[in-house]
């Protein structure tokens, strides 16, 4: 089962207009550099519920998805 945790993102604007991640700090304070976003487009988080767009960004080699809804960043986390 995922759950929805919500983070702070530290992200940049280009000069186009497109927001890009670059560092993602966890709720418990560790911080994790994003490598590289792969991919940004309109999807639902199919397994912690809700939608937005959808990163997806590869951080310290693994791929992952990052959601910004409505102003708010989450990932989906496992439980554990």
């Amino acid at each position: 089962m995922s759950r929805k945790v919500y983070v702070e993102v530290a992200a940049v604007f280009t000069p186009e207009g497109t927001v890009l991640p670059q560092e993602v700090h966890w709720e418990d304070g560790r911080v994790y550099t994003i490598d590289r976003v792969l991919d940004i487009r309109h999807a639902a988080a199919m397994k912690a519920g809700g939608c937005g767009i959808r990163y997806t960004c590869r951080i310290r080699g693994q791929q992952t998805y990052l959601f910004l809804d409505d102003g708010r960043w989450f990932v989906e986390a496992h439980e554990a």
